[in-house]
């Protein structure tokens, strides 16, 4: 089977409060969702209409089964989804304070499954005919990961649509300097480039929208995407570049909003558009969202975005 989408990395369960405004000391009931950045731009992309799979790892216990039954449930291939005995699948809680403040606490002790993937398990035919495949900067933070996301990367054919969300998470690096140095690496192998001002920062230096998206650029990336919160989203392609400002909607909960972007970003690239247009279609998929309370369910239809589009005047 040649997947539309084909994503690697993070995979865990996000246990959210359900009380918004209160801290996690005083929260006294929550919600278990389906979670991990690679995972839910999977699941974005399959609300979309596209067959999509995902490469990760669990623990053999119920948050493992857990997490094969989600994946089921939201139309997204498991068949590259196995468990590593002795560890657990990762858990994820958070704090919820709209509009800007989402505090996440990741428990991935003593080390998260997904970190175990290993080079020869990958089946590199899917890899390789897969017609976008995606991976993340936090599977280049240790090793077996590491390497297996590298050789992925590098079994992806010349100038096929490969992604690499720039998704920096301090607490998983040692040094902003070390997670450079793996980013750069890995840059050698991608088309496409989704980041924010901090995440451009750790790949190539700088957090000036402009010059980031320059130096990806100049590193061989075909379309770069650069987050600017507030100030909307940069796009710079061969035909130049776009910026396209947020949708307004009331904020819930900023989390997942990011893997909402990413998914539609991918039905763009799979549907051939324009970068304005795949800008403002992926501006609109992460707001919906931002205004929900989870992450993989909260993933948007087509058909809701480009309502939104149409309602917001976009």
């Amino acid at each position: 089977m040649t997947f539309d989408v084909l994503t690697m990395g993070r995979v865990g369960v996000d246990i959210y409060p359900e009380q918004i405004g209160v801290g996690l000391a005083d929260v006294t009931s929550f919600g278990k969702y389906l979670g991990g950045s690679a995972t839910n731009v999977a699941v974005a992309a399959a609300r979309h209409g596209h067959r999509t799979a995902v490469i990760t790892r669990t623990g053999q216990d119920p948050f493992g089964e857990y997490v094969h039954r989600a994946l089921g449930e939201f139309g997204v291939d498991d068949r590259f989804v196995s468990s590593v005995p002795g560890l657990p699948t990762p858990v994820t809680f958070c704090e919820i304070f709209p509009p800007d403040d989402f505090p996440i606490y990741f428990y991935r002790y003593p080390k998260a499954p997904d970190l175990e993937i290993n080079t020869g398990e990958l089946d590199m035919a899917a890899v390789g005919e897969a017609r976008i495949f995606w991976a993340t900067v936090t599977g280049l933070c240790q090793e077996p990961s590491r390497s297996a996301t590298l050789a992925a990367l590098a079994a992806r054919p010349a100038g096929s649509l490969t992604v690499l969300d720039l998704d920096y998470r301090p607490m998983f690096w040692s040094s902003r300097e070390e997670a450079r140095h793996w980013v750069r690496e890995a840059l050698a192998h991608v088309t496409v480039t989704v980041g924010n001002l901090d995440e451009c920062d750790t790949a190539v230096g700088t957090r000036v929208p402009r010059d980031a998206a320059k130096a990806l650029r100049d590193k061989g990336v075909s379309l770069a995407v650069v987050k600017q919160g507030p100030a909307g989203v940069l796009a710079v392609d061969g035909t130049g570049e776009v910026e396209v400002p947020p949708v307004p909607v009331e904020v819930v909960n900023g989390l997942g909003a990011g893997d909402s972007f990413g998914g539609a970003l991918c039905h763009g690239l799979l549907a051939g558009w324009d970068a304005h247009r795949m800008m403002r279609f992926a501006n609109a998929a992460g707001a919906i969202v931002a205004s929900r309370l989870s992450c993989s369910e909260a993933m948007p239809t087509t058909r809701e975005v480009e309502e939104l589009m149409s309602r917001a005047g976009r």
